[in-house]
């Protein structure tokens, strides 16, 4: 089999949130940059879920817990794919610590993903916050919500567009901190290429696009336009009744 040809690129990465029309921004994102390995990053978002002080206290901890582990994080050394399941476990494992102190139940989904030095990238997530991959504009894949509406579409009871609409749309079948133990689903691109875009983003962002949309949307703009551009979309097409929006993007971009 013969090698990839290497092709010289650039790695471009926002982050984008907003409160949407909530009175408490429960939402967190961040994109860690390793502190010792050029072109290593990690991206985390995770939706908090549980009252003004559940939902924000366990979106926090998954950030925090995040940069505790990325900073021990050895690329040469270490997995990725134990390094974002050590990160779903931990982060469940100190959510359900908090909820000692929080007003309600803390939970939280989380999608985030790795990328090694090499543009390999792996990705995990829990609950319905989603990672896209897209080539240009066309999506490669997107991870599968833990949540009642998508075992509905999966059993063939549903369509897509129906489950947008569904009155239990925002019932989880798995996520962080609860008693039940965390989904643990994980997923791995084998090389990124120049021209393709990550991103991971919250229900309350993908609820308003088609995977068209996003890819479009995406491949036409720089990611801070584009992350810009989406987020007010989303405003717009809530119209008053949306929900905590984050994203986290990133783009190979092709020099020359």
């Amino acid at each position: 089999m013969s090698a990839l040809p290497t092709s010289p690129y650039r790695l471009v990465a926002t982050t984008a949130l907003h409160r949407g029309d909530r009175t408490y921004q429960q939402d967190q994102v961040d994109i860690i940059a390793h502190s010792r390995v050029q072109g290593c990053l990690l991206a985390v978002l995770a939706d908090g879920m549980g009252g003004k002080s559940g939902g924000r206290k366990a979106s926090d901890q998954v950030i925090l817990t995040a940069h505790q582990l990325f900073d021990r994080y050895l690329p040469a050394k270490d997995d990725p794919a134990e390094a974002l399941r050590q990160l779903v476990n931990e982060s469940h494992l100190m959510i359900k610590l908090t909820a000692i102190t929080a007003e309600e139940e803390p939970h939280s989904t989380i999608a985030a993903f790795l990328l090694s030095p090499n543009l390999s990238c792996d990705f995990v997530h829990a609950g319905d916050s989603r990672v896209y991959h897209f080539r240009g504009a066309d999506m490669v894949s997107r991870t599968m919500d833990h949540s009642y509406v998508q075992r509905l579409i999966d059993e063939g009871k549903i369509s897509e567009e129906q489950a947008n609409t569904h009155p239990q749309a925002n019932l989880l079948t798995g996520c962080l901190g609860t008693q039940a133990d965390p989904p643990l689903t994980l997923g791995r691109i084998d090389r990124l290429l120049p021209g393709d875009t990550l991103l991971c983003c919250s229900d309350g962002l993908w609820h308003y696009f088609s995977p068209r949309e996003l890819g479009a949307t995406v491949q036409a703009l720089p990611p801070r336009e584009s992350s810009e551009l989406l987020v007010s979309k989303a405003r717009q097409r809530a119209r008053g009744g949306g929900d905590n929006l984050s994203l986290a993007m990133l783009r190979v971009e092709p020099l020359g």
